[in-house]
């Protein structure tokens, strides 16, 4: 069950990338009466505007101060949104396994995206009045494997049955899964071999959810038939197998089956079979997830750079798009906010680069596109979302707004580090970069030179529209509509910039305009990972229980 009210108000719906398996334990929970142990169950609870909902709760175990439940919760998991959860400890006494007349023994608040960016995590649990007991909780992400990976097949057949008068037969082979309600489904079919009874058929890749849903042990359907020019095929014969069958190949034995046709079986008397099939290679090839990295320790390093060109206002007029206001945050802080709050989950410094571009900046007063928002060039790092947003309150006094709206430099900037972390080889690190500005910027050759060097680099680039200029221009950028190329020509190598006009959100929540804005960003990263062959790292513990699970 998902509350979620946001779908109402018509954003684009993200597809639920993947369920999540939540584990749960507790320790050190202390006796609600020193005689008896407490008869301890989890309640876990998910907040959908303001209002916490139970989602379900653990098996209640009895006299137990260090519980680890059997019971396992199954929630959907969204990137692009922040999933706030609460786990509430109670203690049911015996008769009654209601919670009214049960003890509340604590509770801990965290986010999903916490969860599964630690795979593991332990903290204390807060009493009434959010006191920290001796007790703690630790809950333990896994993701339900929705199984991506491929199978790559090859076939060859030998001493086929001849099917035609002047010349031998022209076999190819059709591969059909078996449907629950005992449909076929056509999988894969060869091209055609001419003139040849012994023909080696061209290998092919096939997803594992298209061989067989998934389902290892699903009957798979093979038939070779002999083509025809007018479309007449004729029949040579047939086999079942399953994919856990010709799994057994990668083990080095060889398998074949025999190809029957049952007419022939029915009347020939010393009829063996009309050929043999053999599958010479059976190879998996393993797509991993956004979560596969993620939990295989990849950070993801976000970084916010700022538009200060004079297009925006005096800041000290209430009608500037940079105008602070005493009680409402203007659309620069609300769509940094928006967004910074999902990507601080992933990132376990919490310290986020701030820039700014476009303005004249002290002592001198040149104009810079690629300040440190703290004025700090050594460090421009600023502690978690609250940091960036003090560093840019206290940073607009002291510049002077002025121009041209050049973003190159700054996606250059994040690209030189971005570089540095490819030459690792490892999924260690992957850089989302925040660009919240008022206007078409004036450097687009530039841009779109960066950003088709930025697209070979673990990085992808989130433009943000503020205010009401007109922004089709930028929509180039956002390779959606066609592909996008440098000045030169040269194609992006992948999609990685995504941009989204404010004013679309003006009146929908905050979480409407992250879902927007970040529902591309999982595919970026596993697109850039699994396209380098790079797999995510530490996966030893958790791979183990992933691997072939139907």
């Amino acid at each position: 069950r998902r509350f979620d009210l946001s779908r109402t108000i018509g954003v684009s719906v993200s597809p639920c990338l993947t369920k999540v398996e939540l584990r749960v334990a507790c320790r050190g929970i202390s006796d609600r009466d020193a005689l008896s142990k407490p008869d301890p169950c989890v309640v876990l609870k998910m907040q959908s505007h303001g209002q916490w909902f139970e989602v379900d709760r653990t098996e209640v175990i009895r006299s137990s101060s260090s519980p680890v439940f059997s019971k396992i919760f199954l929630v959907d998991y969204y990137f692009e949104e922040v999933q706030r959860l609460r786990f509430e400890l109670h203690d049911i006494s015996s008769g009654n396994n209601g919670l009214r007349d049960a003890d509340f023994l604590g509770s801990m608040e965290c986010t999903l995206g916490q969860i599964v960016s630690q795979r593991k995590l332990t903290k204390a649990l807060l009493k009434q009045g959010n006191t920290a007991g001796k007790s703690s909780i630790t809950v333990t992400a896994e993701e339900l494997s929705g199984n991506d990976d491929y199978v790559e097949l090859s076939f060859s057949a030998r001493k086929l049955d001849d099917k035609d008068f002047f010349s031998k037969s022209d076999p190819f082979l059709e591969i059909f899964r078996i449907n629950d309600d005992g449909t076929e489904s056509l999988v894969h079919r060869t091209e055609t071999v001419m003139n040849n009874l012994s023909p080696v058929w061209k290998s092919f890749k096939v997803s594992l959810n298209t061989l067989c849903s998934g389902d290892h042990d699903r009957e798979l359907k093979c038939t070779v038939w002999d083509w025809d020019s007018n479309g007449k095929h004729d029949f040579i014969g047939e086999f079942q197998t399953t994919f856990k069958e010709m799994r057994t190949e990668q083990e080095g034995k060889q398998i074949q089956w025999e190809c029957i046709n049952p007419k022939y079986q029915l009347k020939k008397k010393n009829y063996r079979n009309s050929g043999v099939v053999i599958l010479n290679h059976c190879k998996i090839i393993k797509m991993y997830s956004f979560l596969d990295y993620i939990m295989g320790g990849c950070q993801i390093q976000f970084t916010v750079a700022i538009d200060f060109t004079a297009s925006n206002g005096d800041p000290r007029n209430s009608c500037s798009l940079h105008y602070i206001h005493p009680y409402q945050p203007n659309e620069y802080l609300k769509a940094l906010v928006a967004v910074g709050e999902i990507c601080q989950d992933y990132d376990s410094d919490k310290m986020f680069p701030a820039f700014g571009f476009g303005a004249l900046i002290p002592p001198d007063f040149k104009v810079s596109h690629d300040f440190a928002v703290n004025f700090d060039e050594d460090n421009p790092e600023c502690a978690g979302i609250q940091g960036v947003v003090e560093a840019y309150q206290n940073c607009l006094p002291k510049i002077q707004l002025y121009g041209p709206t050049n973003i190159a430099p700054i996606i250059q900037k994040v690209a030189s580090s971005a570089s540095e972390e490819m030459h690792t080889k490892e999924a260690m690190e992957y850089f989302i970069l925040l660009i919240l500005t008022d206007g078409v910027i004036t450097d687009m050759a530039d841009t779109r030179e960066a950003i088709v060097h930025a697209s070979h680099l673990p990085m992808s680039v989130i433009i943000v529209g503020v205010g009401n200029a007109d922004f089709t221009d930028m929509q180039i950028l956002d390779g959606d509509d066609g592909i996008l190329r440098s000045p030169k020509g040269e194609p992006v190598l992948r999609d990685i910039v995504q941009f989204v006009p404010f004013k679309d959100f003006k009146h929908a929540s905050p979480a409407a305009l992250a879902k927007s804005v970040l529902a591309e960003v999982p595919n970026q990263v596993v697109d850039y990972y699994n396209a380098k062959g790079i797999k995510p790292k530490c996966l030893s513990d958790y791979e183990s229980t992933r691997t072939f699970s139907p």
